[in-house]
């Protein structure tokens, strides 16, 4: 089988990168600058795109009948572990709308995320994520009594665009910071010359 290296991100993650001077630090994109472009080309949104069969894989050790039990709970917390069969690829999906939302009070539990009312015996679920640096939609169902299902990912252009804004304000933010640095550094050097120019001036008298 073979392997995708990905990155997963629910909205409301923030990941620092490191220290870009002493003096300040530098916020890791979350999402890659052409977003449509590696969702249409890239080999894993092409097959992840395609309905494929998932299978819930939390509490593989424990009786049928109690992971039953627990994917229901977890499903109507909010979130559950699935598996992309045709990829090998386990995601921790959460079902939240407002995922994006630093308030945690905003993401919420919505019948359109978690439907157990659509088809009976199954439950029809929505998650809305980062993956690779593309804001994409998973939506899926899973059988309650065979923890298996299908479902695929979509292009979220809507989230998209926020996240595009949002990594291009980010970008104007560190390339200002890198100029004032640079600034500051040039008026401390032309000061360093001016007093060495007046030291070596008062030397020679």
């Amino acid at each position: 089988m073979k392997s995708f290296s990905l990155s997963m991100l629910p909205f409301e993650t923030d990941t620092v990168l490191g220290v870009v001077t002493k003096t300040f630090y530098k916020v890791m994109p979350r999402v890659v600058p052409d977003q449509r472009s590696r969702f249409d080309n890239d080999e894993l949104f092409r097959k992840l795109s395609r309905e494929g069969e998932i299978k819930y894989t939390g509490f593989k050790d424990r009786p049928i009948e109690e992971r039953q039990l627990r994917f229901q709970t977890e499903c109507r917390e909010g979130h559950a572990d699935l598996a992309f069969v045709a990829t090998g690829i386990n995601l921790q999906l959460q079902f939240k709308s407002n995922s994006w939302s630093e308030n945690p009070d905003d993401r919420l539990v919505a019948p359109d995320f978690v439907d157990f009312d659509r088809e009976p015996g199954k439950v029809h679920l929505k998650s809305q994520f980062i993956l690779n640096g593309v804001c994409v939609i998973w939506r899926g169902w899973v059988d309650l009594n065979r923890l298996e299902g299908n479902g695929a990912i979509e292009y979220d252009a809507e989230r998209a665009m926020v996240e595009a804004n949002s990594l291009q304000q980010q970008i104007d933010n560190y390339n200002r910071q890198l100029r004032d640095f640079d600034d500051r550094q040039r008026r401390y050097q032309e000061e360093q010359e001016r007093r060495a120019e007046a030291e070596a001036e008062e030397h020679s008298t």
